[in-house]
């Protein structure tokens, strides 16, 4: 079973968002491409969904500023704006995405005391968005991750995924997924690389 995992390809992300990842919505196109190619088993789609004052919020830190590090819970935080949250337009799936052949969408970040960028888990790694035990249900052995943003939740999504799930193969697509820094990219590819994940492109993968 081959499974695509789409993560948090929504309007917060994009351009005109809260939290836009620079030219995130370039990534929309490449998925859809994906989801229609028949090359999927299982596509799988996340989303932060944060309750108003979520603690990663700068506006929840008197004083602070976004892009700031804070604390949260007495952990190191970057302190984000406000984004993502439960409810609104800025939290929803980008409205070019089809999500007709999406068969499961996941909301992660409702806990106010710890951020969520995963969509396995939480950053404390502790509650468990039940992500991977679907996947392992479904018999999935080989998954590809893509989506925003690179150097954060996609990064983190596929080191999960590979902590997780032992055996099954896991990929970055990575045409299909953006950053917020090129610096930052590249040092998420290279965590990615050292962990076994393989980076390949959407061509790769749909003339294959």
């Amino acid at each position: 079973m081959k499974a695509l995992l789409l993560v948090d390809i929504q309007n917060g992300f994009c351009p005109g968002g809260n939290l836009p990842v620079p030219h995130g919505d370039e990534v929309v196109p490449i998925a859809n491409r994906l989801i229609e190619s028949g090359k999927y088993d299982l596509i799988v789609a996340s989303q932060d969904w944060h309750p108003p004052g979520h603690g990663s919020f700068a506006s929840s830190h008197p004083g602070r500023e976004p892009f700031e590090l804070g604390t949260l819970s007495g952990k190191p935080q970057m302190l984000w704006p406000d984004h993502c949250i439960q409810g609104t337009a800025d939290a929803e799936l980008h409205p070019d995405l089809k999500t007709s052949k999406i068969d499961l969408i996941l909301q992660k970040g409702e806990n106010r005391g710890v951020d969520s960028y995963s969509a396995f888990r939480d950053n404390d790694q502790d509650a468990l968005t039940g992500l991977a035990d679907f996947l392992e249900g479904q018999d999935v052995t080989e998954l590809d991750v893509c989506g925003l943003a690179t150097d954060y939740c996609v990064k983190f999504s596929a080191l999960d995924a590979s902590e997780m799930m032992p055996g099954v193969r896991v990929r970055l697509i990575e045409d299909a997924s953006r950053g917020i820094t090129a610096e930052g990219i590249a040092t998420a590819i290279e965590e990615m690389r050292a962990r076994g994940i393989d980076i390949v492109s959407s061509r790769q993968i749909l003339e294959g």
